[in-house]
């Protein structure tokens, strides 16, 4: 199931190129009071609502909207995080020795650690920088190099402390597309990552249960019709479940939570007024404009 958040908050499932207005489903989430419980509230009650969502989806009054009319929001509202990892793709680190890009600062070498991330760890983006493709990207820091990575997302659908690798992907709810928008610069990576609008998630999530090898798929980005990036997961240095693992050693796992697996080579500047359009083998493809 694709499932998007569209038109402002409104719920909807996609189906052969329309957009199935299904928000009425969310009278059955159950209320809540004060002090909210961590999370996402759809994600988390996703194996109760799904049902519904289809059922809904069916109903000869069900509005169907053209993807070309419909505004994408980021498919999750709520993350309590957004965590992400650097350097994850061999020629991505490789293309990091570029002073441009490490500034002389955040230097790819890792030697005495059996990968980057051992060497790194993972880092946060602020989960209010999170938006979706129809709400575009808008540049800070003029005048510095703002780059484009795009990024397989995995959705936490189960939350978890300590997650073992063997049972990490029975913690996932579905994978999305990810653009991790960076300023090249000396400062600490979460904070040229976590500018507003800098986590863009879209154009919706597809369920755990239709991409059952994350680890093998296609992805690219273009910019302005120029091809910039193109590779494939099988090439991610540390896996999914391992993400998973890493990620729930340190921090507790919620409903909604995301998970940007790292970006392969080819990252680039994106200028003001130019469009990204990226695509994931299996979850579709995005446009997202840059002011």
């Amino acid at each position: 199931m694709k499932v998007c958040r569209f038109d402002g908050d409104r719920l909807g499932v996609v189906e052969a190129g329309m957009v199935r207005d299904v928000t009425s489903v969310l009278d059955a989430l159950p209320p809540q009071r004060w002090p909210a419980p961590h999370g996402d509230q759809v994600i988390a009650n996703l194996p109760m609502l799904a049902q519904l969502m289809r059922e809904a989806a069916k109903q000869p009054g069900a509005k169907a909207i053209p993807l070309a009319d419909v505004r994408f929001n980021s498919p999750v509202a709520n993350p309590t995080h957004i965590i992400a990892a650097p350097l994850n793709y061999p020629l991505h680190v490789q293309e990091s020795h570029d002073p441009a890009i490490n500034h002389g600062v955040h230097m790819p070498t890792h030697e005495g650690f059996d990968t980057p991330i051992d060497k790194f760890g993972l880092f946060l983006k602020s989960h209010t920088g999170l938006v979706g493709p129809g709400n575009g990207i808008d540049l800070h820091w003029p005048g510095r190099r703002n780059d484009h990575e795009v990024e397989l997302a995995v959705v936490i659908g189960k939350g978890g402390k300590r997650i073992a690798r063997e049972d990490a992907m029975g913690h996932v709810a579905g994978y999305s597309i990810g653009l991790d928008i960076t300023v090249r610069g000396p400062e600490d990576r979460s904070f040229r990552k976590s500018a507003d609008s800098y986590a863009v998630l879209g154009p919706w999530l597809v369920t755990a249960d239709e991409i059952p090898n994350p680890g093998s798929l296609d992805l690219s980005l273009t910019v302005d019709g120029q091809p910039r990036q193109r590779s494939n997961t099988k090439h991610l240095i540390v896996d999914i479940p391992d993400l998973i693992r890493r990620a729930s050693a340190v921090y507790a796992l919620y409903p909604g939570d995301i998970i940007m697996t790292g970006t392969p080579d080819g990252v680039g500047e994106i200028p003001s007024g130019c469009t990204i359009h990226a695509w994931i083998e299996r979850i579709g493809d995005m446009q997202v404009a840059v002011r």
